[in-house]
């Protein structure tokens, strides 16, 4: 009897073994599935973001000013002071803020915001672009507007069903830049994105 029951102890010890480890994996399997389930119901992407990986600001033309210098000038209301003779970096200007209607005059004062942030697109879709096709995206006058650094940085890499600027009088503009870019990239859209560039189109039709 004893031996018996010697020889089919290990069998039970082992199949119950099989069984905890099998419920320990397939519980770590289901955690793991809760903690890369993305928010906006867009895939999760195969690389983390890095802001390294998408070149700015380059002088495409080679004539010393970068892309954030050009926009500077660009957009400033009147004749731009540079630094130095050179004429490579915009000192003082005037401009305004599209997202807050603040006026500001130092250079130092302004940030070159994306209007699609990298991160957002990188997340919706560009993750495996190439390093010339980021470089083609972050440059793009398209998608870049100067505003003040406070307001920059609240934005961050929100979509618009996440933040839109301060400034209502803006909101429609904003709405179709950012329709514009992301189809002009084919850039995926996530429910909650879509849902609030419908509203945003809606309240902008003449009434």
């Amino acid at each position: 009897m004893h031996s018996k029951l010697d020889k089919t102890m290990p069998s039970v010890r082992l199949a119950t073994a099989l069984i905890l480890l099998t419920l320990i994996f397939l519980s770590g399997c289901q955690q793991l599935a809760k903690q890369v389930q993305p928010t906006d119901g867009i895939q999760t992407t195969s690389t983390p973001y890095q802001r390294k990986d998408w070149p700015h600001w380059i002088d495409a033309d080679r004539d010393c000013q970068n892309t954030r210098q050009e926009m500077l000038i660009a957009t400033s209301r009147i004749p731009v002071q540079f630094k130095d003779a050179r004429r490579c970096t915009v000192k003082t200007g005037v401009w305004i803020g599209p997202y807050t209607g603040r006026k500001f005059t130092k250079a130092s004062d302004v940030d070159i915001d994306h209007i699609v942030p990298l991160a957002h697109a990188h997340r919706h879709g560009a993750d495996n672009w190439t390093r010339a096709q980021r470089r083609t995206f972050a440059n793009d006058f398209d998608n870049l507007l100067v505003v003040d650094d406070a307001t920059n940085q609240a934005k961050s890499d929100k979509a618009p069903h996440e933040w839109l600027p301060p400034d209502r009088s803006f909101w429609c503009e904003y709405g179709r830049r950012w329709q514009h870019v992301k189809d002009k990239y084919r850039l995926i859209y996530s429910r909650e994105e879509r849902n609030a560039l419908k509203r945003l189109a809606a309240d902008c039709l003449p009434r």
